[in-house]
């Protein structure tokens, strides 16, 4: 079996998302966004064949709604715990315990992250380079974390939603003897000062020449013309 990347989403138009951007954008302009953001890491996900695809979707109600977003190459599988940690333990867990090699999760906010990270994060943990890889976010935490065995103590107890969740999970990996890998570093985009920073990125690239997140670009440019 390929290794598992399973990209981390809420259902769009189920409940309020980019929240910390409701107040420069309306809640259904945030909630396309979103949508562009998780549509476009699908496609890019998709292409990658050194992986399986998996889609790890929020509420569990919305599988309808996700079965038809999603490409055919993807497994659904619904988020099960009361929290995030919970919830990563479960899904990475889960990918292991049917024999996949390794099983990352991932963010769906972060739409110009390049897809050679999520490859090298994948030939990383299935070379056996390393016990857990991770993909740091300019905020403090991580856009990715792979796991080759089942490691709940990396998702326990961690300060989620601050800036503090990469240097815990490093400290909790150090202090179990675990060998870490570390991605190039790369923004996500939570509050509108990172949407700037994103349309700024988005015009300075050549859309002809690197394609990329096409939905999400035709938006930034709506939102700010």
């Amino acid at each position: 079996m390929k290794p598992a990347v399973a990209v981390m989403a809420r259902v769009p138009g189920l409940e309020p998302v980019k929240s910390r951007l409701h107040h420069s954008l309306t809640p259904e302009t945030a909630t396309l966004l979103y949508r562009c953001f998780l549509l476009d890491r699908l496609d890019a996900v998709a292409a990658l064949p050194q992986i399986q695809p998996v889609l790890a979707f929020t509420p569990a109600s919305g599988q309808r709604r996700m079965e038809a977003l999603a490409p055919a190459a993807f497994r659904l599988v619904a988020q099960e715990g009361p929290e995030l940690g919970a919830r990563l333990t479960n899904l990475l867990g889960g990918l292991i315990a049917d024999g996949h090699p390794a099983a990352m999760a991932m963010d769906s906010d972060s739409p110009t992250l390049p897809m050679a990270h999520v490859v090298e994060a994948a030939a990383v943990l299935s070379e056996g380079a390393a016990d857990v890889v991770l993909g740091p976010a300019e905020d403090g935490g991580y856009y990715l974390i792979g796991i080759r065995r089942r490691l709940a103590v990396l998702f326990t107890d961690i300060p989620w939603s601050t800036d503090q969740v990469l240097a815990v999970t490093l400290e909790r990996a150090q202090r179990m003897g675990l060998r870490a890998h570390l991605l190039p570093e790369w923004f996500d985009v939570d509050t509108e000062a990172d949407l700037r920073r994103l349309a700024v990125d988005l015009a300075a690239q050549a859309p002809e020449a690197t394609g990329g997140p096409w939905r999400t670009r035709r938006c930034v440019e709506a939102i700010y013309t």
